[in-house]
């Protein structure tokens, strides 16, 4: 197999050839963007290549310990982003609900690949642990904030309806149930339709990663498939635990369904 083609600075630098397309493409257009994508630019490029060192340490000095600690870091600000990624108010009882289904989803669905799939101690390997953490988790705190989003939005809008259907004696679970299905279906649908176009609109990052570094293109395609039907599975359990014990935060004890906050305004 032919080695991985080195990347320089300089050919680095000639991809923002990309940045300043999409900045004249913005303005040519007069969306007011300009700002948000040198930004979004700027704290990638930053945010990467301190991953890059900061990777090339933990993969230099593997210890369980490091691997853990930035796990949780991990963990953390997906629950931060999650909740940050909603224009509405989440409600404090929510925002731990969105909290513990994210990390009981990415780290179950982790957990089993690591042991089951992959074995040969990969869970101490930082070279496996890191990346496909990176993966599940960043797939659970999109659908986990897509559901949570969906959640609220459907508790307002029908908010009639359920309140009718309190009054005729139904249980809070029995008149949030078309809410909470919606709110599965929107958190799982981007995953589902990312796994259709694979192979055939798009080659995911992971595959193409591995053949850019030399791997036989059939082993590649089997850790691909792995990984998808375990993100599909960390989103599934990570929405399934968000909407059965999400929806019950907005009622009281007293099975009533509590008013809803103002929305938050960003300054």
């Amino acid at each position: 197999m032919d080695s991985t083609v080195d990347l320089s600075l300089w050919q680095l630098a000639a991809a923002s050839v990309y940045v300043v397309v999409t900045l004249l493409l913005v303005r040519w257009l007069g969306i007011p963007r300009e700002r948000q994508i040198i930004s979004a630019t700027l704290r990638m490029t930053v945010q990467l290549f301190i991953a890059g060192y900061l990777l090339t340490w933990v993969f230099d000095h593997p210890h369980f310990l490091t691997v853990l600690a930035i796990l949780i870091v991990m963990l953390a600000f997906a629950v931060a982003n999650s909740i940050r990624r909603i224009n509405e108010h989440v409600p404090v009882p929510l925002r731990k609900v969105m909290a513990i289904s994210l990390v009981a989803g990415a780290v179950s669905s982790l957990g089993f690949f690591l042991l089951a799939i992959v074995q040969n101690n990969a869970w101490e390997n930082p070279r496996y642990v890191i990346p496909i953490a990176g993966m599940i988790v960043g797939n659970s705190m999109t659908g986990v904030a897509l559901g949570a989003s969906r959640l609220i939005q459907g508790m307002e809008d029908r908010r009639h309806l359920i309140e009718g259907a309190l009054m005729l004696g139904a249980t809070p679970r029995t008149s949030t149930r078309k809410v909470v299905q919606q709110a599965f279906d929107a958190a799982i649908l981007p995953t589902v339709n990312t796994m259709v176009g694979i192979g055939i609109v798009s080659l995911p990052g992971m595959m193409t990663g591995q053949i850019l570094a030399g791997q036989d293109p059939q082993v590649a395609i089997r850790y691909q498939i792995a990984i998808m039907v375990g993100i599909m599975a960390a989103v599934a359990m990570s929405v399934v635990i968000l909407v059965e014990w999400g929806y019950r935060s907005f009622f009281t004890p007293a099975a009533q369904l509590m008013e809803v906050e103002e929305p938050r305004t960003n300054a």
